[in-house]
C-alpha cells in the first residue's frame, strides 16, 4: 500500500455547465485548486481543441499552476507538475512540465530526447532542457512494462472498474491492476475510482489514484485529505 498515494487530476471541461468561456474559467479554477490541494500531476486533455485553442488553454493552465506555486508556503510549496496530453509540441510551446502518451503514442525515449534538443532554442522556457514528467496510458502488464523500459516516469492503468460513460468498455478488475503494478515504475489506478474503492487499488499496489470526476466534482481538498488520510 503506498504510503503517500501519488494523485492525478485529469481535465475534461466539458463537464462543466455554462457556454465555453464559463467551461474554461471554471477549469482554470479547478487546476489552480488542485495545485495548491497537493494534488501531484495535472493532465490537460482537452482533445476537441483545435492546435491553436488547446495551445491558448495550455498557456492559462500553465500560468494558474505557476500561481498556485507562488502562493505556496515554505512549509507546504506547490509542486504540482502540468502535463499536456499527447501534445509534445504543445507542451513545449507553453513550458509545461511534461506529457501524457496513449500507449500507441510516441515513445518516452523519443520525448525525452526531443525536449532535450528544445533547450538551446526556446529562449521562454523556466528551466531549459529540463527532464519532462511524461505519463502513459496502459491496458495491461505488458504495456506498463514497455512503458517502464522506453523511460516513463509513471503508467495510469486503465480501466480499473466500469465507467459509468462507458459500461461497455470490460473493467481490468483488482486481479489486472495488482499485476501490472509489479512492473519497475509507478502504476496509478484509473476508471471508475472512487472514494469508496480507492483503498482497495492500493492496496493492491497502486502507487496512486488518477481520476477525472472524482477530483472534478468534488471538494479537492476534501478529497487529497481522505486519500492520504
Amino acid at each position: 500500500m503506498a504510503v503517500r498515494p501519488l494523485l492525478y487530476y485529469i481535465t475534461d471541461r466539458t463537464g462543466f455547465p455554462g457556454d465555453e468561456a464559463a467551461r474554461r474559467r471554471r477549469l482554470l479554477e479547478k487546476i489552480a485548486e488542485a495545485a495548491l490541494a497537493g494534488v501531484d500531476y495535472i493532465q490537460l486533455r482537452e482533445k476537441d481543441l483545435s492546435t491553436r485553442e488547446l495551445e491558448h488553454l495550455a498557456r492559462e493552465a500553465v500560468g494558474a499552476v505557476r500561481q498556485a506555486r507562488a502562493q505556496g508556503s515554505g512549509n507546504r510549496p506547490v509542486t504540482t507538475a502540468l502535463l499536456i496530453n499527447s501534445r509534445t509540441d504543445v507542451a513545449l510551446a507553453v513550458d509545461a512540465d511534461g506529457v501524457h502518451l496513449r500507449s500507441d503514442d510516441v515513445s518516452p525515449q523519443n520525448i525525452r530526447e526531443i525536449w532535450g534538443r528544445s533547450g538551446s532554442s526556446a529562449q521562454t522556457r523556466e528551466k531549459p532542457g529540463s527532464d519532462p514528467v511524461i505519463g502513459v496510458s496502459c491496458h495491461s502488464l505488458e504495456e506498463v512494462e514497455k512503458a517502464a523500459e522506453q523511460g516513463a516516469s509513471f503508467a495510469v492503468f486503465a480501466p480499473v472498474f466500469e465507467k459509468k460513460d462507458a459500461p461497455s468498455t470490460p473493467a481490468a478488475g483488482l486481479a489486472h491492476l495488482r499485476k501490472a503494478c509489479q512492473a519497475k515504475i509507478p502504476v496509478l489506478a484509473l476508471g471508475g475510482v472512487t472514494l469508496s474503492n480507492a483503498r482497495s487499488c492500493l492496496d493492491a499496489g497502486a502507487a496512486g489514484i488518477a481520476a477525472i470526476r472524482l477530483f472534478q466534482e468534488n471538494d479537492i481538498r476534501a478529497v487529497v485529505k481522505q486519500l492520504r488520510g
